[in-house]
C-alpha cells in the first residue's frame, strides 16, 4: 500500500514547524513543558500525543506519566508544576487576563505533585489557582506546596506560604504554619499535623526529575536515531510505536548514496547516560526489535 503525506504533515513529524508570513508576535504560552522524565504523555480531544521539552499545553489537557516518570511543566506567571509517576493532571480554566491575573484549575486525579511559586520570577500580576486533589481543594496565593492522591487517601502538605484546604462537604481549613499537612484517608479528614523534614524529603523526591534516568529537557544535546535508513512507510510505523508508548519521536529526512531515506529520532536528552537509560528500557518490551544509537 502506497502512503501518501502532506507536507503538513512530515513537517510535524519531524518537528519542524510551518512557515507564516507577517505572524503577530506570540502570547506567553499558559504552561509549557520544560523537561519530560519519558514516558510521558498529553490527551487531548480524544488523541494521545507524547509530552516533549518545549510542548505547549492547553486548556483541558489531560497529562499522564508512566512508571517512573516524571515532567515539570512551567506556568505563565512564572510558576512549577511537577508531577511524579503514574501520574494524572487535568489543566483547566488556563487564562491570563488584560488585567494581569492568570486564573487555573488543576486536578490531580492520581500521584505526587508539586506547586511551587518562582520568587524570582518577574511576574508582577496577581495568581488566582486552586489545585483540587481528587475531591480535596486548595487554594492557593504564590505558595510552595506538595500533594498526592491515591485512591483512598488525600495529602496535601505546605511547604512555604498558605493555603485554604477545604474537604468535601466540610469547612475550609487553613494551612499557615511551615511543614503542616492535611490528609483525607478513607473520605475522613485526619488532624493537621507537621511533617518530618526526612519525610518530606522523600515525599518531594517522588516529583523530581532523576538525573541519567531517561530525562528530556530543553536545550538538551542528546538524542536517539532510530530505525535509522528506513523507507517511509517503516520510519512512520516506527515513530507511530514510539509515540504511542509516550516517547516523542520525530521523523527526518536523510540521504543514502543518493537515496532518499528516512530516521527516527527521540531528541533533547539531557546527558548520555538520561538516552541509554531510554533505550535500555525500550529494548526490554516489544519496541526492542528496532536498532537504536546515542549520539549528539
Amino acid at each position: 500500500m502506497i502512503r501518501r503525506i502532506s507536507l503538513g504533515l512530515l513537517l510535524a513529524l519531524a518537528g519542524i514547524a510551518a512557515p507564516s508570513f507577517g505572524a503577530a508576535p506570540k502570547a506567553v504560552p499558559n504552561v509549557v513543558v520544560e523537561a519530560v522524565q519519558m514516558s510521558a504523555w498529553v490527551e487531548r480531544d480524544g488523541s494521545k500525543i507524547p509530552l516533549a521539552p518545549g510542548m505547549e499545553l492547553k486548556d483541558r489537557d489531560q497529562v499522564k506519566t508512566g512508571a517512573n516518570s516524571r515532567i515539570l511543566l512551567k506556568t505563565a506567571d512564572g510558576s512549577w508544576v511537577k508531577l511524579g509517576e503514574k501520574g494524572s493532571l487535568v489543566l483547566e480554566g488556563l487564562r491570563m487576563g488584560e488585567d494581569s491575573l492568570f486564573k487555573a484549575a488543576l486536578k490531580v486525579a492520581e500521584g505526587a505533585f508539586r506547586f511551587t511559586t518562582d520568587a524570582l520570577a518577574k511576574f508582577k500580576g496577581r495568581r488566582e489557582i486552586n489545585i483540587a486533589v481528587a475531591t480535596v481543594t486548595a487554594g492557593i496565593r504564590g505558595t510552595d506546596l506538595w500533594g498526592k492522591s491515591s485512591p483512598d487517601r488525600q495529602t496535601i502538605c505546605l511547604i512555604e506560604g498558605k493555603i485554604e484546604v477545604t474537604p468535601p462537604g466540610d469547612y475550609p481549613i487553613t494551612l499557615d504554619q511551615r511543614l503542616s499537612y492535611y490528609v483525607r484517608d478513607q473520605g475522613k479528614s485526619q488532624p493537621v499535623a507537621m511533617v518530618l523534614p526526612d519525610q518530606l524529603k522523600e515525599w518531594a523526591a517522588e516529583t523530581e526529575t532523576q538525573a541519567g534516568q531517561g530525562v528530556s529537557k530543553r536545550g538538551g544535546k542528546w538524542q536517539i536515531t532510530v530505525a535509522a535508513g528506513k523507507s517511509l512507510n517503516d520510519a512512520l510505523d516506527a515513530s507511530k510505536a514510539l509515540r504511542d508508548a509516550g516517547y516523542a519521536a520525530e521523523v527526518l529526512p536523510a540521504k543514502a548514496s543518493d537515496k532518499r531515506v528516512y530516521n527516527v529520532r527521540v531528541a533533547h536528552l539531557a546527558t548520555k547516560k538520561d538516552a541509554e537509560s531510554v533505550v535500555a528500557g525500550l529494548k526490554q518490551g516489544p519496541l526492542g526489535k528496532y536498532d537504536y544509537k546515542v549520539g549528539t
